[in-house]
């Protein structure tokens, strides 16, 4: 009886909460509270850690009452029913998409907005090495303007090297290894 509320109240959650979590925390909390699956102090204190861990969070609250209620079948139940409704919201938005990205407008506008992106990303990247990294107090900062550098050249040199370069990860794990190289010794 009590997965099958937790179904119920997490699709409830799942179904009808818009605008991110922070908008969905009153529906969340009247569910939660009107199941009396906790009090008002202890939602308090899991929505508190749920904004510190890692991940949405709704699912954080739903595995978290899911599992305080039934265990790890209330954590699955839980986790799940509130995930389900936008997983099958951008399955449907996904098969739409293919036909409409067809459309000779549609591709207009993608085509517009794909230069803008990337100019914001690089306005974005550029900001944060000029307030962070190179330029500190109108100093030039040696290691991280070589450690950029370097970088930079990896990952542009390997694109010359291999078709696709370096994956995301790699490029990752190589900007972890090389500050630790500079920064940690």
């Amino acid at each position: 009886m009590i997965l099958l509320e937790l179904l119920i109240g997490f699709l409830k959650v799942g179904c009808f909460a818009f605008g991110g979590a922070y908008a969905a925390i009153p529906l969340i909390r009247d569910i939660v509270l009107s199941y009396g699956w906790l009090d008002e102090e202890m939602l308090t204190y899991m929505i508190a850690v749920s904004e510190s861990t890692p991940g949405p969070i709704m699912v954080n609250l739903a595995t978290y009452v899911g599992s305080s209620q039934a265990g790890l079948a209330g954590a699955l139940t839980a986790t799940l029913a509130v995930v389900l409704p936008s997983f099958i919201i951008i399955l449907l938005v996904t098969a739409l998409l293919k036909t409409v990205l067809k459309n000779q407008y549609v591709q207009a506008v993608l085509r517009g907005l794909k230069p803008g992106m990337i100019g914001i990303i690089l306005a974005t990247g550029i900001a944060m090495i000029c307030r962070n990294g190179i330029v500190i107090k109108e100093t030039v900062q040696i290691r991280p303007l070589l450690l950029t550098s370097m970088l930079s050249a990896v990952y542009f040199g390997s694109r010359k090297i291999r078709k696709g370069g370096l994956s995301p990860i790699q490029l990752i794990c190589l900007a972890a290894a090389a500050g630790i190289a500079v920064y940690g010794l």
